[in-house]
């Protein structure tokens, strides 16, 4: 069974991101997956500074995170876009969980990772602006984004009851992304 790791690039109690994130764990179980939802606050990591690593070594949070990276096939996350680009808990997650330690290289954990990416926004562009620079980085960490990628706009309204995506056609593009997720990690 494939498993996949989900989560939020935002941490704010509600936000929209985690709803998705959510709404894609739902589809991993419908193609035969094992999802595993997580919340980026429950791994504490200061912001990066070279000084604390030297000092303190890679932080408890991030060498969980880490761990979780590591024993899951794919990885799933949804962001919201700040400013065009991905917010900085994500960004400082990345810095961390990248860092070389003493049993691996730089970005290891992520090497080779697929990923699926998502973006959500309350404005009707859905955050796509964030998507390209959100590839790049993914991409410069050594994990391949499977193609395309599912951006929801209006999304106080966009989900239903049951946490699934209440538009037809967004919800047809999150199933597709996320079974070409399963299907590529599987």
């Amino acid at each position: 069974m494939t498993s996949v790791l989900l989560f939020a690039g935002s941490v704010r109690r509600g936000a929209f991101s985690r709803r998705l994130a959510a709404a894609a764990g739902l589809a991993v179980a419908r193609y035969g997956g094992k999802p595993t939802m997580i919340d980026l606050a429950d791994y504490e990591a200061p912001l990066y500074n070279a000084d604390i690593e030297d000092s303190d070594g890679i932080p408890q949070g991030v060498l969980d995170f880490r761990r979780l990276v590591a024993t899951h096939d794919a990885l799933c996350l949804a962001t919201p876009e700040y400013n065009g680009g991905m917010t900085p808990i994500l960004l400082n997650m990345f810095c961390w969980a990248s860092r070389p330690s003493p049993t691996d290289d730089f970005g290891a954990v992520f090497q080779g990772k697929p990923v699926a990416l998502m973006a959500s926004s309350p404005g009707r562009l859905g955050g796509v602006r964030v998507i390209p620079r959100l590839r790049d980085a993914v991409c410069e960490l050594g994990m391949v984004p499977v193609p395309g990628f599912a951006s929801v706009g209006n999304a106080a309204q966009a989900f239903s009851e049951n946490g699934d995506l209440s538009d037809e056609q967004l919800a047809q593009g999150l199933n597709g992304l996320v079974q070409r997720l399963v299907n590529r990690a599987g």
